[in-house]
């Protein structure tokens, strides 16, 4: 997850630097073009991620390391058991490191992104249930100068879904919102303003309906939650909401309203209107934190106040979609090997032929391959993703390691070492009622080894078979008692451990006692003596 959140950062950031930075080349040109620029980026900053899996990659090769083959381990190195797994490991700088697998490991930056977001919605959805409750409580205006020039401000507009004027009991709230059916929230005292004053904030409100400025300023801040962690959203999410206010004044001018006339009554409303900021994002209030800038803007007759055109639409699209599906399709970075391949193993340092390898991915598609005389095995071309490896060879442990294909060269090439195997005895002491009769099998064969493990296993050169404890024997008791014993390197049982709890004492006591005093032949791996795990089920039964 932690990918996927930096590439979403860094994606997002290049899409939103690059609006902003057009917006800011466009100072000379309308708020209107300004806004649509930023909007585009907005969405195309939080759009980017699902674009990256439909466009076709762009790959751009950096330099590679030299693949070089993975280090042999010295036969020198030397060998660690634990006493109480009887595991063996080995001990030096050469020796491959465990990775842990991406998903095992703890998802702390996804965590932490995810309570961000639910942090900034619930304060988005808090604000639109305060705003709900007060336009519920709201007075509908029907009559009276405010809905007359409403009516017409609407016509001169072109506005075709009707507008509801809502008086509100507080006296700073001034704010539109609402789709569908748009509302402007009016201050409590606003049916005593004069004719002038009603007409200009219904130009500026009613030119947030048509502009669907609300829709647009939600959704910014939409996009805001999930790009909390971005400083870039949040600058361009403020200057959106700024040129909204800009592009509105534009409309009023355009209206026949002379500047310095609104420049008054502008300042008039950001006096009494400092509570509409308490309702967040979740309306377009007259907003007064840029109101001298506003003001500067209105009283520049040279500024162009022209509306957003179809042609200048499509070219700001284009221009956003000639960077966004670059960033989307971009793949910087390594281009990783045609083959996945590798080298293994044995604890000595010796290479491993005839090894059988199976490689399973998420989908639980499977290869398999075997290795070479050099000890070396390949796949083919094996692309990115999460994949299991196991690998066996008479004689060895079974090997299996999960891990994920990156990007990165190396994970391609791994190195391998198989420990020594266990070896199993199965043992079976039966007594009659009348005279102990105790049997015991001989340890099983053990399957040959293909050339180059080079593993020789141990004869069993003394064997004392368990006796059957008398006071079980007596009670007509029977149990079957699973043990683990390392053979040491002399040959002799330098541990032996029971593995069941569910046994009783005297049997458990009477199969170890027989095989600590059990001697084999040395175990050689490449001629040199190593210790070895063995597991041994003792069972007693009686016979009539």
């Amino acid at each position: 997850m932690t990918p996927v959140l930096l590439d979403l950062a860094i994606r997002s950031s290049v899409v939103l630097a690059a609006g902003l930075l057009i917006a800011a080349a466009l100072r000379g040109r309308t708020a209107a073009v300004r806004h649509a620029v930023l909007a585009g980026a907005m969405l195309g900053a939080v759009t980017i991620a699902p674009i990256q899996f439909v466009v076709p990659p762009l790959r751009v090769p950096l330099p590679s390391p030299s693949h070089a083959m993975p280090p042999t381990v010295d036969r020198g190195t030397a060998l660690v058991r634990d006493a109480d797994a009887a595991a063996f490991a080995i001990a030096g700088a050469a020796a491959p490191q465990p990775s842990v697998p991406l998903k095992d490991r703890p998802p702390v930056v996804a965590i932490a992104w995810a309570a961000g977001v639910a942090v900034a919605m619930a304060s988005l959805i808090a604000a639109l249930v305060r705003l709900r409750r007060i336009a519920r409580r709201a007075t509908r205006v029907t009559d009276g100068p405010w809905s007359r020039l409403a009516q017409q401000v609407a016509q001169e507009y072109g506005l075709s879904r009707e507008v509801v004027l809502l008086q509100t009991d507080r006296e700073g709230l001034l704010a539109t919102c609402g789709v569908w059916r748009p509302r402007v929230l009016l201050p409590a005292r606003a049916s005593g303003w004069p004719h002038d004053r009603i007409r200009i904030v219904l130009c500026h409100e009613l030119a947030h309906v048509r502009r669907n400025d609300w829709c647009v300023q939600i959704a910014a801040e939409a996009i805001k939650a999930i790009l909390w962690f971005n400083p870039l959203a949040w600058l361009a999410c403020a200057r959106l909401r700024r040129e909204s206010e800009r592009a509105c004044d534009d409309a009023v001018l355009r209206r026949g309203v002379e500047a310095r006339d609104y420049a008054g009554h502008l300042l008039h409303l950001a006096r009494m209107c400092r509570a509409s900021t308490l309702l967040g994002p979740s309306a377009t209030p007259m907003s007064h934190s840029a109101l001298e800038g506003r003001i500067a803007a209105m009283l520049n007759a040279r500024l162009d106040r022209r509306p957003l055109s179809r042609r200048g639409a499509v070219a700001i699209a284009a221009l956003l979609l000639a960077i966004a599906l670059p960033t989307a399709a971009l793949r910087a970075g390594q281009n990783p090997p045609t083959d996945l391949a590798g080298a293994v193993y044995d604890t000595t340092g010796g290479v491993l032929p005839g090894v059988e390898f199976t490689l399973r991915d998420a989908s639980q598609m499977m290869s398999r391959v075997m290795s070479d005389a050099s000890g070396r095995f390949t796949f083919g071309k094996v692309p990115p993703g999460h994949y299991v490896l196991t690998a066996s060879l008479p004689g060895f442990r079974s090997f299996e390691q999960e891990f994920d294909l990156t990007s990165n060269a190396r994970d391609w090439d791994r190195a391998i070492t198989l420990q020594v195997g266990t070896l199993q005895e199965t043992i079976t002491v039966q007594e009659t009622r009348m005279a102990p009769v105790a049997q015991g099998s001989r340890p099983r064969a053990s399957e040959p080894v293909r050339v180059g493990g080079n593993i020789r296993a141990p004869r069993k050169l003394v064997d004392v078979r368990p006796v059957y404890p008398p006071a079980m024997r007596a009670a007509g008791r029977e149990g079957v008692v699973p043990l683990e014993a390392v053979i040491g390197q002399d040959g002799t049982v330098s541990a032996v451990r029971v593995l069941s709890a569910d046994i009783h004492p005297d049997f458990a006591i009477a199969a170890a006692d027989a095989v600590r005093q059990w001697r084999f032949s040395p175990t050689l791996l490449n001629g040199a003596p190593v210790e070895v795990l063995m597991t041994v089920s003792v069972t007693f039964n009686l016979s009539n």
